[in-house]
């Protein structure tokens, strides 16, 4: 690892100041990627800036149907929320399966969705669930905000604070995960709103990072059941391909995940 300055944000403001006066700076907040790679020395920050104690990036609210989820609150903290249980299980149990015991104390959402890993379990349920990102500087939505493989809308500088979804009538959410990493291989996040509008949102397979079907989208809003994907075909030409599952594979994996999706629900 090269060296490194070290900062403790004790706010947003400050973590942004912080950030703006270093030559090469990141934020950190849980460091499950960040640190991994800077081990490696793939990466090597002049300066990072700790977000782990700023108070307005914590907690968990629920109001009604509104939600709202600090930036640094753990996988940990997601999975465990009694009101987040009562309000939308399925993210709470998307978390729940995120990593091991580690990874879910210390990894947070914020970091997660600023990362947007391919294989990454948060994505989708923000794409599915219609979230919305909020920043130091504005609230972008989920269906802007992912724009590619590790690639986000995101300034320089720019920091998330909290991510904001109603939430729905159902959802649910079925991963295939890497053995070791726990990663998705394939993971589907559906959700139908009270309106009877239908997301369906694959992470893991996609060769652009997460995405919608819409095949699957409409079948659900037509009858909200597996069986109503039994007949829906996924176009491989746009999957990944790689040592753990060929694009013919994952595309198998995404009608099997979304079934189980819709059947927790």
């Amino acid at each position: 690892m090269y060296a490194t300055n070290y900062h403790r944000a004790s706010s947003v403001q400050d973590a942004v100041k912080l950030k703006s006066e270093a030559d090469e700076g990141k934020y950190l907040s849980g460091g499950m990627t960040l640190i991994a790679t800077m081990k490696q020395r793939l990466a090597a920050p002049s300066d990072l800036v700790d977000l782990r104690h700023i108070p307005d990036l914590k907690g968990i609210s629920v109001n009604g149907k509104s939600v709202r989820i600090g930036a640094a609150a753990t996988h940990f903290d997601v999975a465990s929320s009694v009101e987040l249980k009562a309000a939308c299980p399925a993210i709470c149990d998307l978390a729940h399966h995120i990593g091991d015991p580690h990874v879910r104390h210390m990894g947070t959402i914020g970091g997660s969705v600023a990362n947007n890993d391919p294989a990454a379990d948060y994505p989708a349920a923000l794409l599915a669930l219609d979230a919305v990102v909020v920043t130091n500087a504005r609230e972008i939505k989920a269906a802007d905000f992912f724009t590619g493989l590790f690639e986000t809308a995101l300034e320089e500088g720019e920091m998330i604070v909290a991510v904001t979804f109603d939430a729905p009538a159902k959802a649910g959410y079925a991963k295939f995960r890497n053995p070791a990493s726990r990663y998705a291989m394939t993971g589907v996040f559906v959700a139908r709103r009270d309106d009877g509008d239908v997301r369906v949102a694959v992470t893991g397979a996609g060769a652009g990072g997460v995405f919608r079907h819409s095949g699957m989208e409409a079948a659900l809003a037509a009858s909200w059941s597996p069986d109503a994907l039994s007949g829906i075909a996924v176009d491989p030409s746009d999957l990944l391909s790689d040592i753990h599952a060929n694009a013919e594979y994952r595309a198998n994996l995404v009608k099997v995940m979304a079934k189980r999706a819709v059947a927790a629900a």
